[in-house]
């Protein structure tokens, strides 16, 4: 029998699982399909014939290419306008409950606890495996893991909320913020509430976070009153990033998500994305449903 020599047979079926160890370390859909697309073309270059375990080659080749790639990343963010955000998602993702808080937690952590921690964790790599992809020993993935760990368990939810309890109080976030209704919108909102807003200095966003409800309902409630109410379009309700949501047009014209954080029944954390280098994929997934 002859060899596949087709690399496109062993690479496409492991493409979705590579994609998604890029972006959850990278936390940009754009700069993870730029990494696989470079694991595609080194596994193509590669002798194949001598590879016993092409997923492990390949999740490895991917790690490695994503810890170059956050160590540039981590010198752009610094001079990054106004709050950094991850790219937003909106599709289901299976096999991990990392959500948008539990990445922004990470993004805290160093490249090594960061990759340790998602392929042991999230993708269940055993620390053999681990040590291998980053170049470490595997008590030394152990650890690296361990203090990843201990951030994350912070971020997680305490009282997490059901995904229809979830959709209900975006929906009636959604219906309070554009319409000005300071009441139903303090009911709503936590008395330590956070907003980040991410316009990557490419749109109107607020550069740093708003923290406290007061402050929150004073800024609502003058974007009501610059914009009217009842100003945005709705294009999407539902999960951003394993938070309840939507994705609306603003009446700028410009697109934006926004992702809710609950703790005991209230929005602890708004996460409000209008960077539109950010929205490109959501964008393709959304728009065929927005309004005319």
């Amino acid at each position: 029998m002859q060899p596949d020599n087709n690399p496109a047979n062993t690479f496409d079926p492991l493409r979705p699982r590579l994609l998604r160890i890029a972006y959850r370390m990278l936390g940009s859909v754009a700069e993870a399909e730029d990494v696989v697309q470079e694991a595609y073309l080194r596994w193509h270059q590669t002798d194949r014939a001598a590879v016993r375990d092409a997923e492990a080659v390949l999740v490895r080749t991917v790690t490695r290419l994503c810890l170059d790639v956050m160590k540039s990343a981590r010198v752009q963010r610094e001079h990054y306008v106004g709050t950094w955000l991850p790219e937003p998602i909106v599709e289901p993702v299976e096999g991990d409950d990392l959500t948008l808080t539990l990445m922004m937690a990470l993004e805290r952590l160093s490249p090594l606890e960061r990759a340790a921690f998602l392929l042991h964790d999230v993708f269940g790599m055993d620390f053999d495996e681990v040590a291998k992809a980053i170049g470490r020993d595997p008590a030394a993935c152990r650890q690296l893991a361990s203090r990843a760990r201990n951030h994350v368990r912070e971020a997680r939810p305490r009282f997490p909320v059901t995904e229809d309890q979830g959709r209900e109080l975006a929906s009636a976030f959604f219906t309070a913020s554009r319409s000005g209704d300071l009441g139903a919108l303090q009911a709503l909102l936590a008395q330590e509430v956070v907003l980040y807003s991410d316009g990557g200095g490419k749109t109107r966003a607020a550069l740093n976070p708003i923290y406290g409800r007061e402050k929150n309902l004073r800024m609502l409630e003058g974007l009501v009153r610059r914009t009217g109410p009842n100003a945005s379009r709705l294009v999407y309700e539902g999960l951003i990033d394993g938070l309840p949501g939507f994705v609306t047009i603003e009446s700028d014209g410009v697109w934006q998500t926004t992702a809710l954080a609950i703790e005991e029944g209230r929005i602890a954390t708004i996460y409000i994305t209008r960077n539109p280098d950010k929205l490109r994929a959501i964008l393709q997934a959304v728009r065929k449903d927005a309004p005319s």
